[in-house]
């Protein structure tokens, strides 16, 4: 089972929010997941990003994989380097 960090889509049309979620990659963007560790909110200036930092740690050291995007967010709240 290859398991992802990365965002689910909230909100409504026009008006992104995101939760970063774990989830198994075989699963639809927005469908099931395993656990939430964090929000993203894009429209805010600057963005407002939200993440249980020992959640997310945790998880990558068990071998999950933040796509592109969860990765900087990652990168830029100093979860990794």
């Amino acid at each position: 089972m290859a398991v992802k960090i990365r965002l689910r889509r909230m909100g409504a049309k026009k008006a992104p929010f995101y939760r970063i979620v774990v989830a198994d990659s075989r699963f639809p963007r927005d469908g099931r997941f395993i656990e939430e560790i964090g929000t993203y909110n894009p429209l805010t200036d600057p963005a407002e990003v939200k993440i249980d930092t020992e959640k997310a740690a945790d998880w990558i050291k068990n071998g999950a994989q933040p796509t592109v995007t969860v990765k900087a967010l990652l990168k830029k709240n100093g979860v990794i380097d």
